[in-house]
């Protein structure tokens, strides 16, 4: 009668070699000081020479602020409102007018996701991505009805950066 037998630790360092071998780091792209900084500075710009008082915010891929640029004549809502819009175009990798017509249509979902800390389903905000990749967001307050139009303009103005 043949009888195997299976030295456990043998078996337990296989697994885990093959594990490794298979393992691979997570590569990313991060979203630079100067880039961020050149999109903020082009929207408030943006929103500046259509007469409006703009807030934007950039946040990296992991929704900390990189940069927040209140421009003259801001009012002082408009700082917080364009860091939530910047983090909720970030998390759902979407523009937040889109987002805010999710949430007018009613999607339970998404009426349970803006009852998340920094999540805001207002437009003004956009995704920040190199190719398919989300790398950061950005989000703007202060101008009615045209936030979305000078973040745009921000990231305009940095496209050859986010290549």
């Amino acid at each position: 009668m043949l009888k195997l037998r299976f030295h456990f630790p043998l078996i337990g360092l296989l697994w885990c070699l093959v594990s490794a071998a298979q393992a691979q780091l997570v590569t990313h792209r991060d979203l630079t000081y100067s880039i961020a900084k050149s999109i903020a500075e082009a929207a408030v710009d943006s929103c500046e020479a259509k007469g409006y008082g703009e807030s934007v915010v950039v946040v990296d891929r992991d929704g900390e602020v990189i940069v927040a640029l209140r421009g003259d004549n801001a009012a002082p809502h408009t700082m917080e409102n364009a860091r939530r819009k910047a983090y909720t175009a970030l998390s759902f990798r979407t523009s937040t007018t889109e987002y805010a017509k999710r949430y007018a249509s009613d999607n339970p979902v998404v009426r349970q996701q803006v009852t998340l800390p920094n999540v805001i389903a207002i437009s003004g905000g956009l995704p920040i991505k190199v190719g398919d990749d989300v790398v950061g967001g950005v989000g703007a307050s202060g101008s009615p009805g045209v936030d979305e139009s000078c973040v745009q303009a921000g990231l305009d103005k940095a496209a050859d950066m986010l290549k």
